[in-house]
């Protein structure tokens, strides 16, 4: 393949520093090893020293003000832009190769901000071969929310930094926190606030980038315990919420962000207070209510105006919330759709298609007044992310990919979720926001990456059309630049070969 390889000495500014969860520090390191990045390399335009990369008629996506910047060059060298500029300069810049981007569009590598890696050991090299699927749809970052097979994932996160494995930078919460006898395989149980210590522990040993919890079996006491002990940590928090808790009360502890829209939802109900009080009455009794049990009460009660002011307080709390809409839309219509012929099936391991029968019986099972009512209650979730996203919640994007999740294939799971995102009402750059730069404002990496810039990361993704103008354009990837390594169109065909069944 040709690529260009990631310096040595430029890796110790990846931003996977060993403890990630020391965000100040974390900063710190950035800024440092930027400066000394531009002081080694003699930044100017003198050409005395020579770039890994130029890239020259760019059409760079703007992002953050939705508009094209023609005829740019781009100066690279590691995993770093070092300069930007009119490719009428191009003469002053030598580098090792270079790239004519004439006609093509060149924006930020993709966020997909919430995966799964998991299966069990026998899944490991299944689930390292997603790692190039989510290359070849220019899937640059993945933010792991949480599986049983973590010491690969760590792995694997080590590998990709160093440019030792091809794949996305990884972001991984490890294992999942919950109650006794969870769900998922893997997660660590906590009841008490000494489990939640123990656990955060085991969590910072392991360098984890952030903490998952999810809500199958866990206490609404265990679940803000968490919250109050990993702020004192600075640790990030997001994941699912027990139907126990409300969701003002867990932001207004500093919890970072909520994952799938039902907690929004929920909190968006005029008759919030009461609901809640239901559940917690009944949830050790023989009649519990649980999440899909109390969707028709929310759906009837919900309340405009209340939503309007829940967005408020959450965008002034920095809150942010993952949608997952494509995930959704896809259960919802696995009961009537008929995967059997999908071209992407070829790219997954048979161990893991055997994962999808669970959703794909589950399916069978609702009964027809179950899924109409599921596709009316996702339309009404997907016109609230155009509100919060006006009201200033940072919107993520997530596929909610991998084993178990049937057809939400990794790498093109992003791209429709993005283009679902932008037929909620965004605007097609809000929509590549979503993706790009606010996956890096989650974890306050914002200063590296998100933007193609002077200064941050290089990781981009090379279109053939303007996805400003259509957003179906971020399908038609030219090449995807990672790590400070160059796939041209047939590196990324081969990646697909290298995994297809």
């Amino acid at each position: 393949m040709d690529k260009i390889q990631l310096k040595k000495d430029n890796s110790r500014f990846h931003p996977y520093p060993k403890t990630q969860y020391l965000f100040p520090q974390m900063k710190r390191i950035v800024a440092i090893g930027l400066t000394m990045i531009l002081f080694h390399t003699g930044f100017s335009q003198s050409g005395h020293k020579k770039f890994a990369l130029v890239i020259t008629n760019a059409s760079i996506v703007d992002i953050t003000n939705g508009k094209i910047l023609s005829n740019r060059l781009l100066a690279i060298s590691g995993d770093t832009i070092l300069a930007v500029d009119d490719t009428k300069k191009a003469t002053a810049y030598k580098a090792e190769k270079y790239l004519d981007a004439k006609g093509k569009y060149v924006m930020p590598g993709l966020w997909d901000m919430h995966v799964h890696f998991r299966g069990g050991d026998s899944t490991i090299a299944a689930n390292k071969a997603l790692l190039r699927l989510f290359l070849a749809y220019g899937v640059t970052t993945v933010r792991e929310c949480g599986g049983d097979i973590t010491p690969s994932v760590m792995t694997w996160r080590k590998q990709t930094a160093r440019g030792q494995l091809d794949g996305p930078r990884i972001f991984t919460s490890g294992p999942k926190l919950d109650g006794p006898n969870a769900v998922w395989a893997g997660s660590i149980p906590v009841v008490t606030p000494a489990d939640v210590t123990a656990a955060l522990d085991s969590l910072q040993k392991i360098h984890a980038d952030f903490v998952k919890i999810y809500d199958s079996r866990i206490s609404g006491d265990a679940y803000l315990e968490i919250i109050r002990q990993a702020k004192r940590r600075h640790m990030k928090v997001t994941g699912h919420m027990p139907f126990t808790v409300e969701l003002k009360e867990a932001a207004g502890l500093g919890m970072d962000g909520s994952e799938h829209l039902y907690y929004v939802f929920k909190a968006c109900s005029s008759k919030e207070d009461s609901i809640t009080d239901e559940i917690r009455r009944r949830e050790h009794t023989d009649h519990p209510i649980g999440l899909f049990g109390a969707l028709p009460a929310l759906f009837s009660t919900f309340d405009s105006s209340k939503a309007d002011r829940l967005f408020k307080y959450l965008a002034e709390k920095h809150f942010s919330i993952t949608p997952t809409l494509f995930i959704s839309k896809t259960l919802s219509g696995i009961k009537g759709d008929d995967h059997s012929n999908d071209s992407l099936l070829a790219y997954i391991d048979p161990k893991i298609q055997a994962t999808y029968r669970g959703r794909v019986n589950g399916a069978r099972r609702q009964s027809d007044s179950a899924t109409r009512f599921t596709k009316k209650y996702q339309a009404l979730c997907a016109s609230l992310v155009p509100k919060m996203y006006a009201a200033g919640v940072n919107i993520v994007a997530g596929s909610d990919c991998g084993a178990f999740n049937s057809y939400v294939y990794p790498g093109s799971s992003i791209h429709e979720e993005i283009k679902l995102l932008a037929a909620s009402g965004l605007t097609p750059a809000q929509a590549l926001r979503t993706a790009t730069a606010n996956g890096p404002k989650f974890f306050g990496l914002a200063g590296f990456f998100g933007s193609l810039q002077q200064g941050k990361c290089s990781d981009m993704v090379i279109l053939e059309r303007n996805p400003l103008e259509d957003i179906s354009a971020i399908d038609r990837i030219d090449a995807v630049l990672s790590h400070g390594r160059l796939y041209s169109k047939s590196d990324l065909d081969a990646l697909l070969a290298s995994i297809r069944h």
